[in-house]
């Protein structure tokens, strides 16, 4: 029996126990740093699967590693958890309908990507034993991708020193290998402090912080027309100071995401920003505190790897879709703005757009590419790719058009397409692993291509050495050892 077949029997096994369990994720649908209940009901199926699981790795509460086997090669699932805030919608509904007004939801689909790289983790493992291979499969339990950066910090802290090969997946519209050129990012938070004052009474006792977070904000916006095209500036005001405008804001907060393609040019926005920050607070005589919350580095592609993963997917093929199924999908398609349906075009042209707008599950494999398009979004993937050849598929869990970070992500989440979808990333990556064990010649290639590709550049972390994951209140008394 070929790789592919076995794979794919291992994991078909076990399939109803991986779809509960995405399920049961997308239920507690817990935001950045808060997944205390999804990690453990991973760290619980992996134990359940003879793993050794490390929780609460690094002072990352909601982060573990699962590890099986002894010696090398050392190969890397990469699993994420985590929901977004304001996306709360009913499962199965094709229309906008929140269980939670302003609630969470999966909106990226993270609770069937943490499922699916777990899936390929325990066939691995399920193949080490049956074949009494050596090698070691690691599943990194990784917190907070969206915008906590989770996977940056394991990587500054040298987690993925003694790891061959890492790889992963993301929930998409269409089956192919990710192949996204994508930005390195630094998040900050700027805290402005003044003096209050009644502001008719006696102004001129105050100093507004509220102003100082206006005129750094005009101050950054000016800058856009003095940066790189592909670089990205956004913020948000989370504190303005109160609701009282006869009162001078005493603080103000903006928290920003600077973006660039490559982590030099990004520091150098950044310090910018930092400039802007502290001209504002001279202008108003306020004071600034200035935090980086969280970063990470531009993604580095690995053909090797994805010429063969790419391969097995192919080989796989998606599984046949029901007549149900369509026409979910084509409600969903028809649930999206035109602008969005031409967005969705241009990205695979005229004649398959057509095609996927009749039938909006893509039931086929792209062909493989070996050009990089180029995302303004970034991945704390990215950090793992500096440090090992790294490389991601994409399945088609959503129908077609789907933007990310929308209800009609969270809506899909559930269908059985997400979940066969899923499963077939995760046999993606398991024969993908499979292979690189049985000839190390694939890690070797994989290896030297990285290093090629860096050119001497060796991975600095963009978080400072002193800044810790932040510790959130659990009031579920999971996790922790």
């Amino acid at each position: 029996m070929n790789i592919t077949n076995e794979i794919s029997k291992l994991i078909e096994h076990k399939s109803n126990k991986y779809k509960q369990l995405s399920d049961q994720i997308w239920e507690f649908a817990e935001t950045r740093f808060e997944e205390f209940r999804s990690a453990d009901v991973l760290c619980e199926a992996l134990e359940k699967e003879g793993f050794e699981v490390e929780r609460g790795i690094i002072g990352l509460e909601t982060g573990f590693i699962g590890s099986y086997g002894n010696g090398g090669p050392v190969i890397a699932l990469l699993g994420e958890y985590d929901a977004l805030a304001g996306l709360s919608q009913r499962s199965g509904s094709k229309v906008y309908d929140p269980i939670v007004q302003n609630g969470n939801g999966h909106g990226c689909g993270h609770h069937l990507l943490g499922v699916g790289s777990l899936a390929a983790a325990v066939a691995i493992k399920d193949y080490l034993q049956e074949h009494q291979l050596q090698g070691t499969v690691k599943y990194f339990g990784c917190p907070a991708e969206e915008s906590g950066y989770g996977k940056s910090f394991m990587a500054r802290d040298g987690l993925f020193n003694e790891i061959d090969l890492a790889l992963s997946w993301h929930p998409y519209t269409l089956n192919t290998i990710f192949k996204w050129a994508l930005n390195a990012v630094i998040h900050a938070t700027f805290k402005f402090k003044g003096r209050s004052a009644h502001a008719g009474a006696a102004p001129h006792l105050g100093r507004s912080a509220l102003d100082a977070v206006e005129l750094m904000n005009v101050g950054v916006n000016y800058m856009r027309e003095h940066m790189i095209d592909d670089a990205r500036i956004h913020y948000a005001v989370t504190n303005t100071g109160g609701v009282a405008p006869n009162v001078v804001q005493a603080e103000a907060e903006v928290t920003y995401l600077i973006r660039a393609p490559k982590p030099h040019q990004v520091k150098s926005l950044y310090e910018r920003v930092v400039d802007c920050a502290t001209g504002a607070s001279l202008m108003t005589q306020t004071k600034v505190d200035v935090k980086i919350e969280g970063s990470c580095h531009n993604l580095i592609p690995n053909m090797t790897l994805e010429k063969i993963m790419h391969q097995h997917m192919q080989d796989l093929g998606f599984p046949e879709i029901t007549f149900e199924e369509v026409e979910f999908a084509k409600a969903m398609y028809d649930s999206i703005t035109a602008e969005e349906k031409q967005g969705a075009e241009l990205s695979v042209g005229k004649d398959m757009a057509k095609r996927l707008a009749e039938k909006p599950i893509a039931d086929f494999v792209l062909p493989y590419s070996e050009k990089t398009t180029f995302v303004g979004g970034s991945t704390d993937v990215a950090d793992v790719s500096w440090n090992v050849p790294t490389a991601q598929c994409m399945t088609a869990t959503f129908a077609f058009g789907t933007p990310f970070h929308t209800w009609q992500v969270v809506a899909q989440g559930k269908q059985s397409y997400a979940h066969n979808a899923m499963l077939l990333a995760g046999k993606t990556m398991a024969c993908t692993a499979i292979s690189a064990l049985q000839n190390e010649e694939i890690i070797e290639k994989a290896k030297a291509e990285l290093k090629d590709r860096l050119n001497g550049e060796e991975y600095e972390a963009l978080i400072p050495k002193e800044l810790k994951p932040p510790v959130m209140p659990n009031e579920f008394g999971l996790v922790k050892n």
